[in-house]
C-alpha cells in the first residue's frame, strides 16, 4: 500500500535560499517546456525528458538540480495537460495551461533516487542530492517495512518548508468481510456534522475563533500598500491564520473518518456533489466550511486501508423518505424531527436519513441480515426510553417497511 507522510523542514538561511532557487529553476523549466508544447506537435513527456541532457549544455543552472527532479517537472506539465483534457471530455469549459509566475510554483519532487533519511548526532535529517542535509521534525515514525519512493519538497504560503514522503509497504490491505456484522449509515449536515445509525451525533467543529483571527488579519492586510515589505509580512500572517483554521478542520476530519473506518465493517454515506452544493444560493459559507467532500474522500481511502466496505448511495430522498415504511414526506429545513403521517414513526430528522442511507448501502452490496448485527433504535419525540416496537434490526428488510408490532 502507498502512504504519504508530511514533515516540517527546518532549513538554515543558506538552505532556504537553495530551496527557493531550486523551486524557481524548476518553474522556469516548466515554462520552457510549456512554450515548446504550445509550438510543437506530437510531443510527449518521454520525448521531452530526453531533451534535458542537451538542455544542460547551454543552461548551466540545470547542472545544480538533480536529474530526477527535472524529469518530474516535465512529467508534471504533461500530467496537468492530461487532467485538462479529461475535464474537457467530461463537458467542462477549459482553457489552456498557463505560464507559471513566481510564487505560483512552490514544489519539486525527487523520485527513486537522490534522497535519504539520516540520523546525525541523534537528530533526523533529510539528505537531498545537490542540496545537502536539512534538519526535519520527524514527529511520526514510518512503518518499519516501508520503502520511500518519492520525496516532495514544498513551500507553503506561510513561508514554511515541508517534505512529503511517499512510502510503499509490502502488505496488501485486509480483505473486506463478505458478511459485514458492524454496519453504519452516516448522514452529514451543518448543525450536526455527522449523525449515524448507532445514535451517535457529532457536533460541527467550532472554528469561530480561528475565523475571527483570520478576518482581522485580512483587514490589516487590506490597509497595507500592495507589494511593500509590510504587505508581504502581513500576507504571511494571513497565510498562517488560514493554515491554523485548515489544520484544525483536517485534524477533526481525520479523527472522525479514522473512527468509522476502524470501528465498522461497512460504512454507508451519501454520494454528495460537494462542489455543486457550495454553488447553491444561501448558506454557502457553512456548506464550504463543512468540507463534506474532504471528509468523504478521507473516509473512502481509510476504509480501503482498513478493509472496510465503503458504500456511497444516491442521496435523493433520504431525508424525506420514512425509514420505517418508505413513504415520502416533504419537510422544510427548519423541521428537525421526522414524523411519518402514514405509520406514525418518529425520529430525529438526521437519524431517519442515516437509516435510509444504511438501508440503501446494504441493498447495493447485497448484504442480508445477520443476527449479530447491532440494532438501531428510534427515540420518539419527548421520551427517554425506547419502546420495543421502535427497535429496528440493522441490515434487515424491516428498515424499509413498518417494524413488527402495533403502532
Amino acid at each position: 500500500m502507498n502512504y504519504n507522510y508530511r514533515y516540517r523542514l527546518r532549513p538554515s538561511d543558506a538552505h532556504h535560499e537553495q530551496l527557493a532557487w531550486t523551486v524557481d529553476t524548476c518553474r522556469q523549466v516548466y515554462n520552457h517546456f510549456l512554450h515548446r508544447l504550445n509550438r510543437t506537435d506530437d510531443t510527449s513527456a518521454y520525448s521531452e525528458q530526453k531533451l534535458l541532457p542537451g538542455l544542460k549544455k547551454w543552461w548551466n543552472d540545470l547542472k545544480s538540480v538533480h536529474s530526477k527532479v527535472l524529469q518530474k517537472v516535465v512529467q508534471r506539465l504533461y500530467d496537468n495537460l492530461s487532467t485538462l483534457r479529461g475535464r474537457k471530455k467530461n463537458g467542462y469549459r477549459v482553457g489552456r495551461l498557463k505560464w507559471k509566475a513566481p510564487g505560483e510554483y512552490r514544489s519539486f519532487t525527487y523520485s527513486q533516487s537522490g534522497f535519504k533519511l539520516k540520523n546525525t548526532s541523534g537528530r533526523t535529517r533529510l539528505w537531498l542530492s545537490k542540496l545537502g542535509e536539512i534538519p526535519i521534525t520527524f514527529h511520526r515514525d514510518l512503518p518499519t517495512d516501508a520503502e520511500i519512493k518519492t520525496v516532495t519538497v514544498k513551500r507553503e504560503p506561510t513561508g514554511y518548508w515541508y517534505a512529503i514522503l511517499g512510502v510503499e509497504t509490502p502488505d496488501n490491505p485486509p480483505a473486506k468481510p463478505e458478511a459485514p456484522k458492524k454496519c453504519v449509515g452516516i448522514d452529514v449536515g451543518i448543525l450536526k456534522y455527522a449523525h449515524d445509525t448507532d445514535g451517535t451525533a457529532v457536533e460541527s467543529l467550532d472554528l469561530s475563533a480561528e475565523r475571527e483571527r483570520l478576518e482581522r488579519a485580512q483587514r490589516n492586510l487590506s490597509r497595507k500598500q500592495h507589494g511593500s515589505a509590510n504587505w508581504e509580512e502581513q500576507r504571511r500572517v494571513v497565510a498562517r491564520r488560514y493554515a491554523d483554521l485548515k489544520q484544525k478542520r483536517r485534524d477533526f476530519l481525520h479523527k472522525l473518518s479514522n473512527y468509522y473506518a476502524r470501528e465498522y465493517d461497512l460504512v454507508a454515506v451519501e454520494d454528495l456533489d460537494a462542489a455543486g452544493l457550495v454553488e447553491l444560493p444561501g448558506n454557502s459559507r457553512n456548506r464550504a466550511g463543512a468540507a463534506w467532500g474532504t471528509f468523504l474522500r478521507m473516509l473512502e481511502y481509510k476504509c480501503e486501508r482498513e478493509g472496510t466496505h465503503f458504500i456511497a448511495v444516491n442521496p435523493r430522498g433520504t431525508t424525506k423518505e420514512c425509514a420505517s415504511c418508505g413513504v415520502s414526506t416533504d419537510k422544510p429545513l427548519w423541521v428537525r424531527e421526522h414524523s411519518c403521517p402514514a405509520c406514525g414513526f418518529e425520529a430525529d430528522r438526521d437519524a431517519n436519513a442515516a437509516w435510509n442511507i444504511l438501508s440503501r448501502g446494504l441493498s447495493d452490496v447485497g448484504v442480508v441480515h445477520s443476527e449479530e448485527t447491532p440494532v438501531e433504535t428510534a427515540l420518539p419525540t419527548g421520551t427517554d426510553s425506547v419502546p420495543a416496537k421502535r427497535v429496528v434490526e440493522a441490515g434487515s428488510p424491516a428498515l424499509k417497511r413498518e417494524p413488527s408490532g402495533e403502532r
